[in-house]
């Protein structure tokens, strides 16, 4: 499978918190469900196509068990099928149950426990926030793919999907497009560390 990290940016780049005020009040942070005023339907549909290519999910245990609360009781959802049915996985070395079935939980050593999901057959194993866990696998070399959404808003504060000091990484766009509110979508394949040179130099 190939391991796709799709996360919801600010346009200073902050990945906390996105969904509602309560969402993620780690740290202080006061400014939660920046990302849902931008939500339109053109990014329903492509939210929908991505979620249509998951074989299975990866979380950090923040994110689910955000998702096991609503996901369950969201039968009605056009999504709730594929969610709610799929294969999870949750990194965790504090979780010792998981409710939300089918989910496995991993502990111990997570980069070479996903790696070992990666070759599994299948389609795509989806990221969906967990942005520490996502940190932690794009510098192991682990993700094939990130789809970022970034809404048209300046947040100030919180987490960061790529912080200072974090590892650097090499990105080859495949495709970009823009919804009528305004959320920018970029797609971008792993190429592993980044190339350098030195502007106005002859190649």
């Amino acid at each position: 499978m190939r391991l796709v990290l799709q996360e919801f940016l600010s346009l200073d780049g902050v990945s906390q918190g996105p969904g509602s005020p309560d969402e993620d009040t780690s740290d202080g942070f006061a400014q939660g469900g920046w990302f849902v005023p931008h939500l339109d339907e053109a990014f329903d549909r492509v939210a929908a196509t991505w979620l249509g290519k998951a074989d299975a999910f990866l979380f950090g245990r923040r994110t689910y068990e955000n998702f096991a609360r609503d996901w369950p009781a969201m039968t009605d959802h056009p999504n709730a099928r594929i969610l709610n049915g799929s294969p999870k996985y949750v990194a965790s070395q504090t979780l010792t149950k998981a409710g939300w079935e089918p989910t496995t939980i991993l502990s111990g050593d997570i980069p070479a426990q996903v790696a070992e999901l990666k070759r599994q057959p299948g389609r795509e194993l989806q990221i969906h926030g967990s942005a520490r866990l996502g940190q932690s696998l794009l510098a192991a070399g682990l993700i094939d793919e990130l789809r970022l959404a970034i809404a048209p808003v300046v947040v100030g504060s919180g987490r960061h999907l790529f912080p200072d000091g974090g590892t650097p990484a090499g990105l080859r766009l495949l495709h970009n497009e823009t919804t009528p509110s305004g959320i920018a979508v970029h797609v971008y394949e792993s190429t592993g560390l980044p190339k350098y040179g030195t502007y106005g130099a002859d190649a």
